[in-house]
């Protein structure tokens, strides 16, 4: 038999464990969240339960929205098509072009019967630009829907033409972005027509502009003028060329007739 210790070993004697670090902090720190989340779920659900508050009225009495109807059940009807853009331009896109002046002239195009007012878009890039394949493959880019066209000419040599570009919605918004290129280089680009151009009445960013007069040996000097501006998904592009000088009413007429249409 193993003998029996007469007295317990001394205290300094015994191994002595050390409290973790920490644990007490974290402890108070759980408390506290757990409080703060406490406080916030009870602030949340005092409020749920509370009447909302109306707002101020407005100081600006009639704003220009379209008007909205109520229904026998008092519940807002649907917008009239003749106020609704959505549906107009989501149509046919055709019926909003400008119609052509009269005594004007249909284009070749026309006249041999291959013009039914959609216009491909690599004829549109082919007519209005100078590098018509960059042109197709940054529209084709920027997911361009179709193309509405009309054209005529008036006179011996003046032509216009007028085009509606939609673009589909997406990611990107097509409209604004190629609306937005095109001015953009229109001052100083050497295709442009080196001027900032001239405001649109009707539209917040629209321009139009005259470009110089172009002359080379042996052929009569060429006059441009194009309009530019976006109205939602839609680009009107409106160019007219001449061999003599165009009027800036020319030009600014047309463009303001055909956003009144849009």
């Amino acid at each position: 038999m193993p003998p029996v210790p007469t007295e317990p070993p001394a205290a300094a004697d015994a191994p002595v464990r050390r409290r973790p670090r920490g644990r007490t902090t974290l402890i108070i720190a759980a408390a506290a969240l757990l409080g703060i989340s406490g406080g916030a779920a009870v602030g949340y659900g005092i409020q749920a339960e509370r009447a909302p508050t109306p707002l101020a009225a407005l100081s600006q009495p009639g704003l220009g929205y379209p008007a909205k109807p109520l229904s026998a059940d008092r519940a807002p009807a649907p917008l009239p098509v003749a106020q609704d853009r959505r549906v107009r331009t989501d149509g046919d896109l055709r019926k909003l072009l400008v119609d052509r002046p009269k005594g004007a002239k249909k284009t070749i195009t026309d006249e041999l019967g291959l013009d039914d007012g959609w216009q491909p878009l690599d004829q549109y890039a082919e007519t209005y630009y100078d590098d018509p394949h960059f042109m197709f493959e940054s529209l084709s880019e920027l997911d361009l829907r179709r193309v509405a066209s009309v054209a005529w000419r008036q006179g011996e040599y003046r032509e216009t033409g007028v085009q509606l570009l939609q673009f589909r919605s997406g990611d990107r918004h097509g409209a604004a972005e190629h609306f937005g290129d095109q001015l953009m280089y229109m001052p100083w680009d050497k295709d442009g027509a080196g001027n900032p151009g001239d405001p649109i009445k009707g539209s917040r960013e629209g321009r139009y502009f005259l470009y110089p007069v172009e002359r080379k040996a042996g052929y009569l000097p060429s006059y441009r003028a194009r309009a530019l501006a976006v109205r939602g998904d839609i680009v009107l592009d409106i160019n007219v060329f001449d061999t003599v000088p165009i009027g800036k009413k020319d030009i600014r007429t047309l463009a303001e007739r055909q956003l009144e249409r849009l």
